[in-house]
């Protein structure tokens, strides 16, 4: 089964996306029949979809659209960890068969060392050692509170989002070269090759730009811990659901057969999120 690995749906009536800027092209809604046609292009099977805003409502929205729609693999939702009732909510969520994860949104956190509150570290403790999958996001200038979190939660069964975000528009590959083969020392935690675009110059990129970050993530964490995600619509900003699909098969090494194709296309996904 061929399955990208990251993508979102909103409905721009629900008016919950604070972060979305009126007169981009975002400025819209994006579901299921929309994501189609690319899907279908590139030899998707399926997609999972993954929560755009930190709210609980967000999950329950996602969750309505995986009962009508078969393309959508599995949902990624959220959690509000320093509830006390977190684990009732997760347990609610549970009972989904769509429901195949959560996000912790480092990104969102004034302060990344946030992420290393006893409430934080106490929760990702419980879904450790249930090999709940997370994904985790965050900037690169946070991966070092991420590397901390893997010292205190060594078991996490977790995935990088968008390759950590590093700087790609300036070129920068230190220290997020360092702190990503660190985080890959961890044999639970994955990565997703996703999110790239828009770290370069959303009008000025080149497909040259990506190679040493692809090839330093793939080298990071072999290939059977990387996977494909289009980070589709969000991807739009700099790049069509194509270009993305060209800026990772551009960069993949030589050595990279069927197999090796297989799991970044799907099988890894398959795996990580136990479809």
């Amino acid at each position: 089964m061929r399955i990208d690995a990251h993508q979102h749906y909103w409905k721009i009536e629900r008016g919950n996306l604070g972060w979305l800027e009126e007169g981009t092209i975002l400025y819209r809604s994006y579901l299921p029949d929309d994501l189609k046609p690319s899907l279908s292009k590139h030899g998707m099977n399926a997609s999972i979809v993954v929560q755009a805003e930190p709210k609980q409502e967000e999950t329950d929205f996602l969750l309505s659209l995986a009962a009508e729609d078969a393309s959508i693999a599995g949902v990624v939702g959220w959690l509000d960890l320093e509830s006390p009732d977190y684990k009732t909510v997760y347990e609610r969520f549970k009972q989904d068969p769509k429901f195949v994860g959560f996000r912790v949104m480092i990104q969102e956190m004034a302060d990344a060392n946030e992420v290393l509150t006893p409430a934080y570290i106490e929760a990702l403790t419980y879904f450790a050692d249930i090999q709940q999958p997370i994904d985790l996001l965050m900037r690169s200038s946070q991966l070092d509170a991420v590397v901390q979190l893997l010292e205190k939660v060594p078991h996490l069964h977790a995935v990088i989002d968008h390759i950590g975000k590093p700087v790609i528009a300036s070129g920068e590959l230190e220290p997020w070269q360092d702190q990503l083969r660190i985080i890959a020392s961890y044999p639970n935690v994955y990565c997703k090759l996703s999110g790239m675009v828009t770290e370069a110059d959303h009008n000025q990129w080149k497909q040259a730009q990506f190679v040493p970050y692809i090839r330093h993530a793939i080298e990071c964490f072999g290939p059977q811990r990387v996977m494909f995600g289009s980070d589709w619509p969000v991807c739009l900003l700099a790049a069509t659901y194509d270009q993305c699909m060209e800026v990772l098969e551009s960069a993949l090494p030589a050595s990279y057969g069927s197999a090796e194709r297989e799991a970044l296309f799907g099988g890894n996904a398959a795996r990580f999120y136990k479809l």
